[in-house]
């Protein structure tokens, strides 16, 4: 299956809410994942640009997108990004097939 990194920011009313009321959202946002069929390995909280850092695992890029428009219509989130990931062995999967492409480069 394919991992993904999400990075995301709350919405300042959601960031009130769970100030008056605390939440574990890896909680919320774990059955929301494993209902796609996938696998939430990790959410956390960080400092900078994205409030949120979560790697996943979901069937594919349409799992992938269901879960970026469910999670973005619920308007939590001033901000969603979702990265596809790729393990090593496929990197190097893909740097064995890149050497017999041949592509040349402007000249």
């Amino acid at each position: 299956m394919p991992f993904f990194l999400i990075q995301a920011s709350y919405s300042a009313q959601a960031t009130a809410t769970m100030i008056k009321n605390p939440q574990d959202r890896a909680a919320a946002v774990r059955p929301v994942i494993e209902r796609m069929g996938g696998k939430l390995h990790g959410l956390w909280l960080a400092f900078g640009e994205y409030d949120v850092v979560a790697i996943t695992e979901v069937p594919d890029n349409v799992s992938a997108a269901a879960l970026s428009m469910a999670i973005g219509a619920s308007g939590a989130l001033s901000a969603y990004r979702s990265t596809p990931l790729i393990t090593t062995a496929e990197a190097t999967e893909a740097m064995k097939k890149a050497g017999g492409v041949g592509y040349q480069p402007p000249k």
